[in-house]
């Protein structure tokens, strides 16, 4: 397996979805350069969608079907997101209905 450079992992997306300066990276340890960027990630995963309706996704997914399954992602990550901050999250199918 051929290891991808930091500079494509790290440090280009924090400087470029982040706008974080280099003296910034450089100063801050790499454990924190890693949590913050995956935060970014959560944070995109849990706001992808955010004001799309079921109606909406079903139109585009006629053209990308792949829609659905990030669809899905976005909805399960929300989900988790409302159950770790104590609100009651209402069961919609069989399969978490048997999981109870």
């Amino acid at each position: 397996m051929v290891d991808i450079p930091d500079a494509v992992c790290l440090y280009i997306p924090l400087m470029k979805d982040l706008g974080m300066s280099w003296s910034e990276i450089k100063n801050t340890p790499r454990i924190e350069l890693e949590g913050i960027l995956s935060a970014f990630g959560q944070y995109n995963k849990l706001h992808a969608f955010d004001g799309y309706s079921d109606q909406d996704i079903s139109e585009m997914a006629k053209t990308r079907p792949e829609i659905r399954s990030q669809y899905g992602e976005y909805q399960l990550a929300n989900r988790d997101l409302k159950e770790k901050l104590g609100k009651r999250v209402k069961v919609q199918g069989f399969k978490q209905l048997v999981n109870e």
